[in-house]
């Protein structure tokens, strides 16, 4: 895969994740629009710096299908509330942005198969 094409990855991967955690935030911990709690901020950055340093970005589709969680045990467990609170959510909020993903993801899973 081009270089660039694995960067266009991390990128809309850091977008996903950064737009559920808004999400989660203002949700959960009623933060305005387009900010975050500094405990979602501290999240969002960490989330970021594990997908800038992901090795294995160019054969995977998102962390949700990497056979290696490089997430720490806290983090781990503060993404995946996120993840089951924003996910339904982001159909709402980012239809585009979540039959992409649910797409990507279920053509992932067919190839691990």
């Amino acid at each position: 895969m081009q270089k660039k094409a694995i960067e266009d990855k991390r990128e809309r991967e850091i977008r996903v994740v950064t737009q559920m955690i808004q999400i989660y935030c203002r949700g959960r911990h009623k933060s305005r629009r387009g900010e975050l709690c500094p405990s979602c901020q501290t999240l969002a950055e960490y989330a970021a710096q594990r997908v800038q340093r992901c090795p294995f970005m160019e054969t995977k589709t998102f962390c949700s299908n990497c056979k290696v969680h490089c997430y720490r045990a806290a983090e781990r467990e503060q993404i995946r509330a996120v993840m089951r609170y924003s996910g339904p959510r982001m159909l709402l909020f980012h239809p585009v942005m979540a039959v992409r993903h649910g797409i990507e993801s279920q053509k992932e899973r067919k190839k691990q198969l």
